[in-house]
């Protein structure tokens, strides 16, 4: 390097890290200071980062461990906001040890220096960002008039659902549905709109707006269910197939946070396999006014997620600013 452009009096071999502190969030932590509110906000505003091109967040390369489970890394950033890293692990069999089986941690790091900033827990994350994004699109494509919800599913992903769901709508009741009726009746007693459901095809025609939340490879309802004007959602991801009906997909108004959905597993989704780009209109491009969203009280619109990196990268960033400003968390020599 030409000496009249150097900035620094030193080599880069005299210059060492040493010790710096890094703010460290548990699970509890990240529940904490992570507002459900502000993050429905921070999430529309993520996909209109999206949709502008302003967030970069690469294809999730995935490692497999026959038999056991996957782990994918989803890294993203975007101007003014941290660089985000997610681990996630997902090993379905953590279930009969009284393990989650989404694992996650999350790295922040400075977007001028890269140094590292906090280290988080990203269990909870994943789960809230997900049901955050799918109540999203509810907020942005149910009618206005939605009093009935159906939740179909009993696990993190409805637990997150039913807290998130009050929020976006005056809902009368909210039907969780599952195969385990027990858990069903156990997630229903947490919320005072919630009833729990045995039969989902009744549940389901009395809907203004339908959450699937399953980890089921198959479908879990059928279209002719579905009535004019209701949304629908759907956040569980069981390739080769999965629980959202491929005819739903194809026959109805679809959403979805990128196009990139619409490629092979992991990256997309498996109910949209063969179905073009075009087929599918992004959160983001509603959010910006650039496509229509619910154009008439009986459309049917479909929701299809698949789990992004901005997602976490909202939702991390969230938590981490709250705990700066209300000096939550521990903190780690790094």
């Amino acid at each position: 390097m030409h000496a009249a452009i150097r900035s620094h009096p030193k080599a880069a071999f005299e210059i060492s890290k040493g010790a710096r502190r890094v703010l460290t969030l548990s699970e509890a932590d990240v529940e904490r200071h992570l507002d459900l509110g502000e993050l429905l906000d921070g999430l529309e505003e993520g996909f209109r980062g999206l949709e502008r091109g302003e967030v970069q967040a690469p294809s999730r390369p995935e490692i497999t461990v026959p038999g056991k489970g996957f782990s994918l890394a989803m890294p993203a950033w975007r101007p003014g906001s941290p660089i985000a890293v997610k681990i996630v692990n997902v090993f379905d069999a953590n279930l009969a040890f009284d393990v989650p089986n989404h694992l996650a941690m999350i790295l922040l790091f400075a977007q001028d220096t890269g140094a590292t900033l906090c280290v988080m827990d990203g269990t909870y994350i994943t789960g809230v960002r997900t049901a955050a994004s799918a109540v999203l699109s509810a907020r942005m494509l149910a009618r206005q008039d939605a009093r009935v919800a159906t939740i179909v599913g009993a696990g993190v992903q409805a637990r997150e659902h039913l807290r998130l769901l009050p929020l976006v709508r005056g809902f009368d009741h909210i039907n969780v549905c599952s195969l385990h009726m027990q858990e069903a009746e156990r997630l229903a007693a947490r919320h005072p709109l919630a009833r729990a459901v045995r039969d989902v095809e009744a549940a389901v025609r009395e809907s203004d707006v339908v959450c699937l939340a399953t980890h089921s490879a198959e479908p879990v309802i059928q279209p002719h269910w579905i009535k004019p004007g209701t949304h629908v959602s759907s956040v569980g991801y069981h390739p080769p197939r999965g629980e959202l009906p491929v005819a739903l997909a194809r026959g109805q108004r679809l959403f979805v946070e990128t196009l990139d959905a619409f490629a092979p597993t992991p990256v997309g989704c498996a109910e949209l396999a063969g179905l073009p780009r075009d087929k599918g209109t992004t959160l983001g491009a509603v959010a910006l006014g650039r496509a229509p969203g619910r154009t008439s009280d009986a459309e049917i619109t479909v929701y299809k997620a698949m789990g992004i990196a901005m997602e976490d990268m909202v939702a991390a960033t969230l938590a981490y600013e709250r705990a700066l400003a209300q000096g939550g968390g521990g903190s780690m020599d790094w």
